[in-house]
């Protein structure tokens, strides 16, 4: 049996702290509550961790989130030796905040790479410190140098970021917004989720559930670390915080 979980995170990725009461504890310990702020590892981007507060003052600590039986199941994983919650207890939930805006500078960095490198994606993988991004590339046009200086551009240019929903027809009919070579997005709901960078989305619109900042400024300093020939076609893009080495 699935328990959907209210997902505060999709309409407020800033949402650090928030109430939840607990609706369920599965046969792996994993702790189900009603609703959550805290991001379920899913599209490539890791799950958040943090701890749960009891009206006591304690602490449970979670070391990780992940999905259940669906998407709407989100799971908190609680590290070793923690001493469970009651069904139907209140608790207040704090994500660890640095680690989740790291991560959220990283997933936007990651769709502006798209921007500049606007080939099909084979695979994905956000990180606190460097994500990857494989792309289905026959000829690659640029270097390190050249495609960071295109990331600081569109960053510095400072670009509104939102969210919005569509329906699975207006997908269908947009092919093109879809930059996944391998995996499509959700469909069957009748909404699907877009984020959206620049005004009416004019410099990127692609489905996502993910948590991303919201103006581009607030990225930083990034670069292209390093990119690596993985078979015939594909190219993996190391994207890493900070301004590009002086050695390239």
């Amino acid at each position: 049996m699935a328990y959907p979980v209210k997902a505060l995170f999709r309409d407020d990725a800033y949402l650090s702290v928030a109430e939840g009461n607990v609706t369920a504890i599965n046969d792996r310990g994993g702790i189900i509550l009603d609703q959550t702020c805290f991001y379920a590892t899913s599209g490539g981007q890791p799950g958040d961790t943090g701890f749960f507060e009891r009206a006591d003052g304690s602490r449970i600590e979670i070391a990780a989130t992940v999905c259940g039986e669906t998407k709407d199941e989100i799971i908190h994983v609680p590290a070793p030796n923690q001493r469970m919650p009651e069904i139907g207890e209140k608790l207040t939930l704090h994500i660890d905040w640095d680690r989740r805006y790291k991560l959220m500078r990283m997933h936007t960095a990651c769709h502006l790479l798209t921007v500049v490198c606007p080939y099909p994606i084979t695979g994905a993988s956000v990180g606190e410190e460097e994500s990857r991004v494989d792309f289905d590339i026959p000829e690659l046009d640029g270097d390190k140098a050249s495609i960071s200086a295109e990331l600081m551009r569109l960053v510095e240019e400072n670009h509104p970021i939102y969210t919005e929903t569509i329906s699975d027809e207006d997908l269908a009919a947009n092919p093109g917004l879809v930059k996944s070579k391998n995996v499509r997005p959700p469909s069957g709901t009748g909404e699907i989720r877009l984020v959206c960078i620049g005004e009416n989305g004019a410099v990127d619109s692609q489905p996502c559930g993910g948590t991303h900042v919201t103006e581009t400024k607030e990225v930083g300093d990034i670069h292209i670390g390093k990119i690596e020939k993985k078979g015939r076609e594909n190219r993996r893009f190391r994207i890493r915080f900070g301004p590009l080495p002086a050695s390239g």
